[in-house]
């Protein structure tokens, strides 16, 4: 079973010297937990794959601690110089945080971490246990969410504890991740500048500072970035996904343990009331409401991005074998929550050890 280290400095640099040698740490990040290995050990690699159950072809993000360690991963060189431009513009305006650039990658790092692509993905974690792991480990740290393979990301240690702890050798417990949701991927390699995948970066600050960008807006079988596959994040409840307000009132079995995900709190009250209209009656005589839960009372995305992960592990916590969700306004932060949302409908029932993050 995985050792629970805590962030004091004699701690981080015992986690610092565990990657070093070749083992595993589970650590926050300001996005969600993160399975570090040394990015340039392929044993380690392979044990990363191994213990998520993840398959090779889907890459690893590469984690550094400083913006002058990015040579030590990609190689700058290969791009134009008015895309080199747009990259260090990024860099000077969003790292370190929830950012993942896919650039040429430096030969030093393994195809294992890369999918054998000629490109790698990296960002600079906002996290300062992060930052202080990786400064202590004295090298660049590949780390995918510290889950298995498909299931629900992580964002406080014992949901690492509980799903990987016995194929990690440590888990730094730093308490909750504040963003709550993957970063945002961004290709910086082709013709074409891509979102490859929505996150805790929202598009519009992208935007602001390069200009306009494409956002891929499909999963792939042929990842070339984490988090591509099309089922992916998911709770062991079957989860269904509706429009925002449009989660149906009926047509479900009343033998299956039902739970409803709402946006904010005034979408919970009207489904409730309407619910206990139609059911007048039904509920009188004891049969109860089903489970609910909402991603952020007041309606603010970065609440409810924060939220997301956290209450889908609660619901699955609960036992219930279906769960009715509705859509985030899709703007900022919501493209990325309802990726998360629209991934987690991928068939889940019955996967105690089946890999499909």
């Amino acid at each position: 079973m995985a050792e629970l280290l805590s962030t004091s400095p004699g701690d981080i640099e015992r986690a610092g010297r565990a990657l070093r040698e070749g083992l595993l740490v589970a650590f926050p990040t300001e996005t969600v937990y993160g399975l570090g290995a040394k990015a340039t050990d392929t044993h380690a690699l392979a044990r990363v794959f191994e213990a998520k159950r993840r398959p090779t072809f889907d890459p690893l993000i590469v984690h550094i601690a400083e913006v002058d360690a990015l040579a030590t991963v990609a190689d700058l060189s290969q791009l134009a110089a008015d895309r080199r431009e747009l990259v260090q513009r990024l860099i000077s305006a969003l790292w370190p945080g929830p950012l993942t650039l896919i650039l040429p990658k430096q030969p030093s790092i393994p195809d294992l971490a890369t999918s054998g692509l000629s490109t790698a993905a990296v960002r600079l974690p906002a996290h300062p246990v992060a930052q202080a792991l990786i400064r202590a480990a004295g090298v660049p740290v590949a780390a995918p969410s510290a889950n298995p393979f498909g299931y629900l990301s992580p964002t406080r240690a014992e949901h690492v504890l509980k799903q990987l702890g016995d194929r990690v050798d440590f888990i730094i417990d730093g308490g909750r991740c504040s963003v709550g949701v993957e970063s945002t991927v961004l290709d910086m390699s082709g013709d074409t500048i891509s979102i490859l995948r929505p996150g805790g970066l929202p598009r519009e600050r992208i935007e602001a500072i390069i200009g306009p960008v494409h956002q891929i807006d499909r999963s792939t079988a042929h990842p070339t970035a984490p988090g591509q596959l099309p089922s992916h994040y998911a709770p062991r409840a079957s989860l269904s996904l509706f429009p925002l307000g449009e989660i149906p009132l009926q047509g479900w079995s009343d033998s299956e343990p039902l739970a409803c995900l709402f946006f904010d709190e005034a979408s919970r009250s009207r489904w409730l009331s309407a619910y206990s209209r139609l059911h007048t009656g039904t509920d009188s005589a004891g049969s109860p409401l089903p489970e609910s839960r909402v991603l952020s009372p007041s309606g603010s995305l970065l609440e409810a991005a924060a939220n997301l992960f956290d209450v889908l592990h609660e619901l699955d916590a609960l036992g219930v074998a279906r769960i009715l969700a509705e859509r985030v306004p899709d703007r900022d932060l919501g493209p990325a929550i309802n990726d998360r949302l629209y991934k987690a409908r991928g068939e889940a029932k019955g996967r105690t050890g089946h890999s499909s993050t």
